[in-house]
């Protein structure tokens, strides 16, 4: 007992200082019904932070743990974990998407920016060679290459060349690019977004805050909100989709959860997902309101229960980990082991798919689809599918496809969708252009909560699924790189602005814009 209050221990882990960044011993554990770390360092003292705000909620997502699925090419550790830093064999999960900064200009000075990007003084902007090396990096990984990449930054379409980075990405081989923006560029380009659609990006990826002008005036310290508006039009006259990325503030844009979800389904033909991010304290974002100003992913869940009118509940949610078995069943199915599988830690992100039947109506996923019985038919029947003979799989599939109606109602799901022949598409045929259909028909709906030096957690890291790659040939966790390594890589790899170097870069980069522009005309 610590007081009156009942405390309950959950694990042992290595967090951080937020003072002077040491790896510190540290425990997760609950008190009071809320979920805590807490660490103390020698120098600085103890530290004792929220991780999750309700223990209910944080233990509801634990049975939802991924078998760790290891890349094969790993180095040696060296060192404790995070230090020292590189994917190595304490790493559990594969990378499912690269990140790369492809310069660190920025068009805007947010003060909640976690990349503190244009604040350096110096100019950290890779070559096209530097990027297609890191690309390749992330590549090689084994047994699954990389599949997706996104450039960011800084503000990636500052670059003269982002479509240039594009149509490298995809020469590399990957199968998923996209683009984290801020718009600004895509509403002042008319045509910018057909180029880089053309060019083979996949996704925006858009920072958008709120359906109304005062977010972003706190937020990003500039009011933007028509840009969004115009870059979403300019998205949709070229058939880019988009997927919506709002920060999170306490006392800023919280209450706008709902109306932000609203908005993203109105737009559904162009929106395909919403991703909530709680801020970090990391970067430029003010550090001295932690406690007050933190928001988590239970936080983000009850948001969404109360400001739809319970349209969509807390019950809807899992963690991301929680597909798993879904990767594993395709990869047995195939006879593959080199499966893109989702093995983030369970309390990295939730998610759920919501549809729209009417403009009036959303129907949560988990309204036609007992989604534990249906990961637990798929978990029951990948043993039998491993024996790899034809027949055997024929007779698992059968099987399968003959329950499907006992985890599925399909008398309470979109009129449009027919999930079960969808279904029957995936496993019979292995046609996976259904799961396309699926998620052009749906609107994904998640959190992700990045950490920062307060609630660090090295189980989490060493889960992590979202790695960049760096110019010395490193694939670094992405909160590794933001809590501890974005400042020493930009130091090495930068150039002083107003050097000789960096009129250099800036030349350079002037003289490809020419050669494009005389390509064009």
């Amino acid at each position: 007992m610590r007081g009156e209050f009942q405390i309950t221990q959950y694990n042992d882990t290595k967090s951080l200082c937020p003072e002077c960044l040491e790896i510190l011993d540290a425990k997760v554990y609950s008190e009071d019904n809320k979920i805590y770390i807490e660490k103390t360092c020698p120098e600085h003292g103890n530290f004792k932070n929220t991780y999750w705000h309700n223990e209910d909620a944080y233990e509801k997502t634990i049975k939802y743990e991924a078998e760790p699925h290891q890349l094969t090419n790993l180095k040696e550790a060296s060192g404790e974990c995070p230090s020292n830093c590189g994917l190595c064999k304490q790493h559990q999960s594969q990378t499912i998407l690269g990140l790369i900064d492809v310069t660190n200009r920025c068009n805007l000075s947010c003060p909640i920016c976690f990349a503190n990007a244009a604040a350096s003084g110096t100019l950290y902007e890779p070559t096209q060679d530097e990027i297609r090396t890191m690309l390749r990096a992330l590549r090689k990984n084994q047994p699954v290459k990389t599949p997706a990449i996104q450039f960011s930054g800084g503000e990636p379409t500052v670059r003269d060349d982002i479509v240039e980075l594009i149509k490298i990405a995809k020469e590399e081989g990957f199968v998923h690019t996209q683009i984290a923006t801020n718009g600004i560029a895509l509403a002042n380009k008319e045509n910018l977004a057909q180029e880089l659609k053309d060019a083979g990006l996949n996704t925006v990826y858009l920072q958008f805050d709120g359906v109304t002008e005062e977010p972003y005036l706190k937020t990003r310290a500039a009011n933007i909100l028509d840009k969004k508006l115009q870059a979403i039009e300019n998205c949709r006259k070229a058939k880019l989709g988009i997927v919506l990325v709002p920060t999170l503030v306490k006392g800023i844009n919280e209450d706008q959860v709902g109306d932000i979800i609203s908005f993203a389904l109105k737009n559904l033909d162009i929106i395909r997902g919403v991703n909530f991010q709680p801020v970090s304290f990391a970067g430029r974002t003010p550090a001295d309101q932690v406690e007050q100003q933190r928001i988590t992913i239970d936080d983000f869940v009850s948001e969404v229960e109360k400001q739809t009118d319970k349209a969509i509940t807390k019950d809807a949610f899992y963690p991301a980990s929680a597909v798993a078995p879904f990767s594993d069943f395709i990869a047995a199915l195939s006879g593959s082991e080199a499966e893109v599988t989702l093995t983030c830690h369970e309390h990295c992100g939730v998610g759920t798919y919501v549809f729209k039947e009417t403009d009036d109506s959303i129907i949560p996923i988990t309204d036609f689809i007992d989604v534990d019985k249906f990961l637990e038919m798929l978990e029951k029947t990948i043993p039998n599918l491993n024996k790899n003979t034809k027949i055997g799989n024929t007779k698992a599939l059968l099987r399968v496809v003959k329950e499907l109606p006992s985890a599925i109602d399909t008398s309470k799901s979109p009129s449009y969708l027919d999930i079960i022949e969808l279904l029957k598409n995936i496993f019979v045929k292995q046609d996976y252009e259904a799961l396309g259909d699926f998620h052009m028909n749906a609107l994904l709906v998640s959190c992700m909560h990045f950490m920062d030096p307060f609630n660090f957690d090295q189980e989490r890291v060493r889960r992590c699924v979202i790695h960049y790659a760096t110019p010395d040939g490193r694939i670094i966790p992405f909160c590794s790189m933001n809590t501890l390594y974005r400042e020493s890589i930009e130091k090495q790899f930068h150039v002083p602005l107003g050097s000789d170097r960096a009129k250099e870069i800036m030349a350079n980069i002037q003289k490809e814009k020419e050669k494009r522009m005389q390509k064009n005309e």
